[in-house]
């Protein structure tokens, strides 16, 4: 049974888990906050790799909406086989998140900006990880340990922890106001999305699908697609919408899967009219959102609590979380030993 899983209680520890990053991550991200502005950072690098690096795909929208602050991510393979790492300047902040800390490759970059002289931080769950130590400044996640090998609570935590930054860089009591909020949200979407084990059963056989998100929600459209082929091996692509259509949409024929994430903002007209247009094109229509109308639209409704765009990624993901578990059982997958996996990748 899919609710026997690991996974499934690490799923429904989200809540908590969030609830305990907003009590003891406040100080760290304030901390790290003043430094940025004291060291008048105006450049964020991030390295990550895999599931963190979907969080660090939101953090570069949300650092550049919010802060101002333009952001690029890394390519470790320049720090740790190539030997040829950019140099930085003088005014960027070096951020490594990993849900382990342990990869060399991201380490050696978070090295390499502290040898450079740049202020450092990390995002972890391992306070005491080789990338931890490479860190001026640190975030930790207090998740707890993640048994399963598919990254959920230590993600949405990833994605806190980023927003936790972004709030206290920002000097906004509005936003921290808004993330006292979040485990709320977060419960609430569990309880919205109870029927998604009854859903899933319809795709078992399907082996392609398009995942679609922009803005914020493009790192949710990364996220549900890696879930997606963590745990049922199908082939979901991760695309934004801009992107689509600019080719990809030439895949669409009658019933092919398209997952949409689309939520309330400044993007809902343009969503709102991509999804119209697929459902033109009789596609299979899986929707995330919080506006009823793009619900409505889809043969599937994934629903989630309203909420501030910058936050959505947030709630938007658990119902791909649940989706990519229940589509792994339907089809006879053990949800918490995907094949070919373990917990901790280590790369060069």
């Amino acid at each position: 049974m899919a609710t026997d899983s690991i996974l499934y209680q690490e799923i429904h520890q989200q809540p908590d888990v969030i609830a305990t990053l907003s009590r003891g991550g406040h100080g760290p991200a304030k901390k790290l906050a003043a430094q940025i502005r004291e060291s008048d950072i105006r450049q964020v690098v991030i390295a990550a790799r895999g599931t963190s690096d979907n969080a660090a795909r939101y953090a570069q929208y949300l650092f550049g909406a919010i802060n101002r602050l333009p952001v690029a991510l890394t390519t470790p393979s320049l720090f740790s086989l190539y030997q040829q790492p950019p140099l930085f300047a003088p005014d960027t902040l070096v951020l490594g998140i990993s849900q382990s800390g342990q990869s060399p490759d991201i380490v050696s970059v978070l090295a390499e900006g502290r040898r450079q002289g740049c202020v450092t931080a990390a995002i972890t769950n391992f306070e005491e990880s080789p990338l931890a130590e490479q860190a001026d400044h640190l975030i930790g996640l207090g998740a707890g340990e993640e048994r399963s090998i598919a990254a959920t609570k230590t993600y949405t935590a990833q994605l806190f922890a980023v927003s936790l930054l972004s709030a206290h860089l920002s000097e906004d009591p509005e936003y921290l106001a808004v993330l006292d909020k979040a485990p709320d949200l977060v419960r609430q979407t569990l309880a919205l999305n109870i029927s998604i084990e009854g859903l899933a059963e319809r795709y078992r056989y399907v082996r392609n699908c398009v995942v679609v998100g922009r803005g914020f929600n493009y790192s949710t459209a990364f996220e549900i697609a890696l879930k997606l082929k963590e745990l049922t091996y199908t082939l979901a692509e991760p695309y934004s919408s801009a992107d689509f259509l600019h080719g990809p949409v030439s895949l669409i024929e009658p019933a092919f899967p398209v997952i949409v994430v689309a939520p309330n903002g400044v993007l809902k007209p343009d969503l709102e009219s991509f999804v119209g247009q697929l459902r033109s094109m009789d596609a299979e229509l899986l929707c995330v959102s919080n506006v009823d109308v793009i619900l409505e639209m889809g043969r599937t409704r994934f629903p989630f609590p309203d909420a501030p765009e910058w936050l959505s990624p947030l709630l938007a993901i658990i119902p791909g979380q649940l989706f990519a578990l229940f589509l792994a059982a339907a089809r006879d997958f053990d949800p918490d030993r995907p094949r070919g996996l373990q917990k901790v990748t280590e790369t060069l």
